[in-house]
């Protein structure tokens, strides 16, 4: 059974000038990505992020379909939940002429208020609204009731409703992957990159953003792939309360690192981004989350070894391609994990390479059992206790 070490006391250090920066948008509903994380999924129309004045919208007359995007907190650019889901509506614009609309609410009441306003627009008149983020869930229950001929659909929760189409990802599974991934590295003798392992300490990290049901399915799938892979090997796990503090982040990881964990990974929107300057200051290594972060973060690449990503992208351009076709599926709920392609494990960009065959196959081979159903995952992490 793996052992897990909730961290109490957590010093802060002072994180690089810049993190902060970076990770402004970081709060993200929480997490989500798809390619540019290097995969073959669908999903993906651009590089990187998309900003808000590069909405769509234009002469909807035209258009096939007229979409009102309505981001989590944070908004775009930042290079993970937010943007993968604008890569998708982007991409339903290139390839069958959808035009949108780009609303980032910034704090928690303006997620009704947006999903309101727009409902009750008529010019445009939408076609469908898309709600990105688990946050949206409880104001679209009750702005869907109050507009039962408007389509709507939800990223990342699941609304009761006849209007409503919902999607949301088993990252539990996703999770397991990187989770075994860790719990094969810690215990072996590496230093590739900037990064190296304590190898007689067999110890990893998990950093959550706000504990959530959501966010601990991340953590319960991680922990189980750890045990899966070293039975003997101990799991850091806390939570910074915040998708959007990266020194946070960095001074959970720090302490993880100071405890000897080789790996740490987090499911904490852009207060992860302090895991990775904290994995690169202490020379060890970090798994990023939602986007292949080797990518959207290339400074740290030298110690990402892979990112779980989430296809958000891909069902965001799903609704809208259902929408045009005319066959979304509201009143329903999609789940999306390994099978579906809506979850994985993408190695990354400069370590990738050189993670050895024996492993990558390892993996392989526990992501095909939890595909064909020999391999069950916990959701939450008192199913591991």
């Amino acid at each position: 059974m793996t052992h897990t070490r909730s961290l109490t006391t957590v010093s802060r250090r002072r994180v690089v000038a810049g993190v902060g920066a970076a990770a402004a948008g970081g709060l993200a509903g929480c997490l989500g990505g798809d390619p540019g994380d290097g995969s073959t999924s669908a999903g993906d129309g651009t590089n990187a992020a998309t900003t808000a004045d590069e909405s769509a919208i234009g002469d909807a007359s035209d258009a096939s379909a007229t979409v009102g995007m309505i981001y989590a907190l944070g908004g775009l650019d930042d290079r993970s939940f937010n943007d993968a889901a604008n890569r998708g509506i982007q991409r339903a614009r290139l390839d069958h002429d959808v035009a949108f609309a780009n609303e980032e609410p910034s704090a928690f009441p303006e997620l009704r208020s947006k999903q309101a306003s727009l409902s009750e627009s008529n010019d445009p008149d939408y076609d469908l609204i898309c709600c990105v983020g688990f946050l949206q869930a409880d104001g679209l229950s009750a702005v869907a009731s109050e507009h039962p001929d408007q389509r709507y659909a939800i990223i990342d929760s699941a609304v009761d409703r006849d209007n409503v189409a919902s999607y949301v990802f088993r990252e539990h599974e996703g999770s397991f992957q990187a989770g075994h991934l860790a719990g094969l590295v810690t215990g072996r003798d590496v230093s590739v990159g900037a990064g190296s392992t304590v190898p007689d300490e067999r110890t990893v990290g998990f950093v959550g953003g706000v504990e959530s049901d959501l966010v601990r399915k991340f953590e319960a799938g991680y922990r189980a792939g750890v045990d899966h892979a070293a039975a003997d090997a101990s799991t850091l796990a806390t939570y910074v309360g915040a998708f959007d503090d990266p020194e946070s982040g960095y001074a959970a990881a720090a302490e993880m690192y100071d405890q000897g964990a080789d790996v740490v990974y987090h499911a904490a929107g852009g207060s992860g981004l302090g895991v990775f300057q904290a994995a690169q200051e202490y020379g060890r290594y970090a798994i990023g989350v939602d986007s292949d972060q080797s990518r959207s973060n290339p400074r740290y690449a030298d110690v990402i070894l892979a990112s779980m990503v989430k296809r958000v992208g891909t069902a965001v351009y799903d609704a809208a391609e259902r929408t045009i076709d005319g066959d979304l599926g509201t009143g329903e709920t999609a789940a999306l994990g390994l099978a579906e392609d809506g979850v994985a494990l993408v190695y990354g960009t400069s370590l990738g390479p050189v993670i050895p065959d024996d492993v990558r196959a390892a993996i392989a081979a526990s992501g095909d059992r939890i595909v064909a159903g020999d391999l069950s995952v916990p959701s939450d992490p008192e199913e591991l206790n």
